[in-house]
C-alpha cells in the first residue's frame, strides 16, 4: 500500500487544492447549501444541517476494507469552495480507488472545470499506485451518466432500491481501468461488482451533478 504524501495538483487556474478537515466544516456546509440541486437530485431534499460534518467524518460502510479516505477541496480566490472530491484508497481491494462525492459549484457547469478536476485526480491516483477507479452514479441522471461515460467509465452492474434520503435510487456501479486492465480482471479483483452478485444494499457514494 502506498501512503498519500501530496495532494493532487489543480488543473483549474483560479483554484488551489486543500484537504478538507474539521476546521473547514463551516465552509463546506456553505458550499452544500449554495448547491441544493446536488442533494435534491440524489435524495429528494436539500442538504441536512450536519451534511458537512458527515462528509468529513464518515467513512465506507462497516466491514469494507480501505487504506485511507481523503476529502479534497478546490478553493477559489475568494476563499470559497468551488469543487470537492471524496476519494477512498484501496477500497475493497488493493489498488482500487473509489471516487465518492464529486461535486462542482453549479456556476461552473459547462465550463470544462469538472473534466479538468477529474484529470488531476486521475493522474494523482495513478501516481500513488491506483490501477482502477470505481464509483456509483444514479440511473436516470443523464448529466452524471454522460459525464462518467465520456471519461471512460464502464458499468459492471446496477443496484436497485438504494435508499438515499427520500428517494429509492438505482445505482450504476462503474469502473475505469488505469493500466490497461480488462473487465474480467477488474471483476476478479472486486467480486462485489460482478453483475450476478447479490448483496445487502449499502451507500455507494456518487456524484449526481458533476
Amino acid at each position: 500500500m502506498n501512503l498519500l504524501i501530496t495532494l493532487p495538483s489543480s488543473q483549474v487556474a483560479d483554484l488551489h487544492v486543500v484537504e478538507l478537515t474539521p476546521q473547514h466544516e463551516e465552509l463546506l456546509q456553505k458550499f452544500f447549501e449554495d448547491n441544493p440541486d446536488y442533494f435534491i437530485n440524489a435524495t429528494g431534499e436539500t442538504a441536512s444541517p450536519d451534511e458537512a460534518h458527515e462528509a468529513i467524518h464518515d467513512g465506507p460502510p462497516s466491514g469494507w476494507s480501505y487504506s485511507k479516505k481523503i476529502l479534497i477541496g478546490y478553493i477559489n480566490k475568494a476563499n470559497r469552495i468551488a469543487a470537492i472530491v471524496d476519494v477512498i484508497q484501496d477500497l475493497l481491494a488493493p489498488n482500487v480507488w473509489h471516487i465518492g462525492l464529486f461535486m462542482m459549484d453549479s456556476t461552473r457547469y459547462g465550463t470544462g472545470d469538472a473534466q479538468a478536476v477529474f484529470r488531476g485526480i486521475e493522474t494523482w491516483t495513478v501516481n500513488n499506485g491506483a490501477q482502477w477507479l470505481r464509483l456509483g452514479a444514479v440511473l436516470g441522471n443523464k448529466r452524471a451518466e454522460s459525464f462518467w461515460e465520456s471519461l471512460g467509465f464502464i458499468e459492471t452492474r446496477t443496484r436497485e432500491g438504494v435508499e438515499m434520503g427520500k428517494r429509492l435510487n438505482t445505482i450504476r456501479v462503474m469502473f475505469k481501468p488505469l493500466c490497461g486492465g480488462t473487465v474480467a480482471q477488474y471483476l476478479a479483483t472486486v467480486e462485489r461488482d460482478r453483475p450476478e452478485k447479490i448483496d445487502v444494499l449499502t451507500d455507494d457514494i456518487f456524484d449526481p451533478n458533476p
